[in-house]
This record gives structure tokens, sequence and C-alpha cells, in this order.
């Protein structure tokens, strides 16, 4: 019998209500405390709103990697997509905190499409599919303000001659046992699968200095590895700052599935299929009745689309804190805290929409062209 407090949370599956108190303990990392977000603050100028709020919650010597920028020696961006099918709003979380680090220390970024991952994981999923989806998720990327001249975007597939002697280097290092322990690999699993943390871990390598790696804490397995080995190759162990799993539609618990599409709004979802959404699938943390809920109010804490505001569709924190009041209150109804997200997601839609047309003109500068991209091409990682 499972558990009620039970949940799960490996790079391929996450299931239950996750404590992400318990989730640091387990996965040995450090929560972001007060002390080192007003350091970070201090040295950027501003503090992105998925920090303020508590998004991302946890790291990996991420006070080394303000070292590293304060003394000079600075730091690399490294982060990435599965191309398994469209993206969809939390997928989005870790590339914009990437943007807002690259914006403000002026680093370069790498940003790696695993269409062999995907293609090894999932017995749907053909090698074509997921290489037809890394151009799809690549303009989503690019649409979300990228600079061209400090963003290389590579696609597994296409890039494995400049990544492949690094990777069995990688590969030799690590046995069966440790990824069988790490990712939970059985007799069963297929021998890609086996060998691709290897491939994961090459880019973290691509500059001599530190690595930060902006990503949802489930991918956090690969960099456990990654520094067990990293200081043997004369390089430094990555670092990590983690975000939380934006809720599904459907309910406060997991995350949104790119396979169920009720759990889910798509980047390319138009005004009235965000409105259908929301309005039929969104939980709700209100009463069961108007009279009820006027009278009782609403709980915020497990309604999905104040939690989406909460995240980062509302930016201001008065006026968040004003929507909490009055849903507490019984002031504002479900029906009308959904119409404030239904607004926001289409605006922000509205613009992506725009530059992701725009991307159709840049790819090739991300992934062949810009000053970063040429530099990677011309190297082969030693």
């Amino acid at each position: 019998m499972v558990k009620k407090d039970e949940f799960t949370v490996t790079p391929w599956e996450v299931k239950g209500k996750v404590d992400y108190d318990k989730l640091i303990k387990k996965f040995g990392t450090s929560p972001l405390d007060e002390d080192l977000l007003k350091r970070l603050e201090g040295i950027a100028g501003s503090m992105h709103i998925f920090l303020r709020r508590g998004v991302f919650f946890s790291h990996r010597d991420l006070n080394l990697v303000l070292d590293d920028y304060e003394n000079g020696r600075g730091f690399f961006l490294y982060t990435g997509r599965g191309p398994s099918g469209p993206m969809h709003i939390g997928h989005i979380i870790p590339f914009i905190m990437t943007r807002w680090f690259q914006e403000k220390f002026g680093v370069n970024a790498y940003i790696e499409l695993t269409d062999d991952e995907k293609f090894l994981n999932d017995e749907k999923i053909s090698l074509d599919y997921s290489r037809k989806w890394s151009y799809e998720n690549a303009l989503d990327i690019i649409a979300l303000g990228f600079d061209p001249d400090r963003t290389f975007i590579f696609q597994d597939t296409e890039y494995i001659r400049n990544i492949y002697p690094m990777a069995i280097k990688v590969a030799k290092r690590v046995n069966f046992s440790t990824v069988r322990a790490v990712f939970g690999f059985r007799n069963e699993t297929n021998i890609g699968m086996i060998f691709y943390p290897a491939i994961q871990i090459v880019p973290t390598f691509f500059e001599k200095k530190r690595c930060l790696i902006p990503a949802a804490i489930d991918q956090d397995p690969y960099w456990r590895i990654q520094r067990d080995i990293a200081e043997g190759f004369g390089y430094f162990k990555a670092a990590a700052i983690h975000n939380r799993f934006l809720p599904p539609l459907t309910g406060p618990e997991g995350k949104m599935s790119a396979s169920i599409p009720e759990t889910a709004i798509y980047l390319h979802d138009d005004e009235e299929t965000v409105r259908k959404k929301i309005m039929k699938y969104a939980f709700s943390g209100g009463q069961a009745t108007v009279e009820l809920h006027r009278k009782l109010g609403g709980n915020p804490d497990v309604d999905v689309s104040f939690q989406w505001l909460w995240y980062f569709f509302e930016p201001d924190d008065n006026r968040l804190k004003s929507i909490e009041d009055d849903y507490r209150s019984g002031r504002m109804l479900t029906g009308e805290l959904k119409e404030i997200l239904i607004e926001r997601i289409n605006e922000f839609l509205e613009i992506h929409r725009a530059e992701r047309e725009n991307a159709k003109k840049k790819i090739k500068e991300f992934k062949e062209s810009g000053r970063l991209a040429q530099e990677m091409n011309a190297k082969i990682i030693e």
C-alpha cells in the first residue's frame, strides 16, 4: 500500500505531492537561503521573480559560482530540453532563469537538445519524431530572448562527433553499479540508456570554468555523477540551481505532462484553447457553492490558478497579495481567479508567438553561424 506522503522524483517520472524539504535532504543539495539570495541580488543588481518567490529553492555550489564571478574567473551556463513533443508552460521555467543569468552576468549558455535520450527512453517515440521536435523546441527556446552571440544550441544526434571523444572518457570512469544506483536502471534497460548519462555530462566540460545548471530538480542525478568525476579530468564540479515543478492544471500534485493535454497549457495553444482548458480543468481551491465560498473563502495553497499566478504570471507582489486576500476571504470567486490567469497567460503567449516567428530567421545563428556556435563547431572536445 502506497503511503499518502510518498512521492517519486526521477529524471523520467514525478508522482505524488513533492515535499521539497525532504527532497533537499534526499538529494543532498542546499536550500537557497536569504543570505545567498541577497548576495546574488547585490551582484546582479536585481532579483528575478523565480528567486524572490522561491520557485528556485535549492542549489549546489551557487556560492562558489558567485566567488568565481567576483574573482574574475567567470562561469558558464548549461541546460537542456528533451524533445518529445511540443513545449508547455512548465518546460520554459529553467530557460527563463538561464536567460536571466546570461543577461545579468554576460556569460555563455549551452543548450542541449537530447533527441537521442528521448528516442532511447520511450518506445512510442521514433528518432525522426524526436529530431523534428528538436527544431520546433529550439524556436520556443530562442523566443525567450537568448543572446545569439553567447548561446549555442546543439542537438545530440547532429553534434555527436564533437561530444563522443569526451563521452567515452566519461563512460570509462562510471561503472554500471553507479548508474544503476543513481537512475534505477534494471536488467531490462537498453544499453543506450545506460550509456546516455555520459553524453549529458559532457557539456559541463565545454569551458575550463565552473558550469552553472538551472534545471528542474529531477535532473540533479546527472550532476551527482559529474561531481564525482569532474576534478579527475581537471574540470570543476558542476553547480546547479533547481526549480520546483509547475503543478498540472488537474491538481496540485506531480507536474504537467506533455502526453496528457488536459494537464498543460502548451506554448502553441490559442486564446480559446487556453480559456477552455483553464475553465474546465484548473483545480479549484474554492467551495462547492457560491454561498459557501462567500462564507468560508477559498484556499489558494491548493488552487492551481493561484499557484500559476504565484509562479510567474502575476509579477506584482502587491497585486498577488491582494488576489490572495480576496480569494481567502471569499470576496473573489474561483471563476474570477481563473479569468485573471487566462488574461495573463494569453498576454504572455501572444508575445511568445511573435518572438517564435522571429526565431525562425535566427535559428542558424544559434546552431551554426553565431560567434559561440562557430567556436564550438570548430572545436573537438579533448
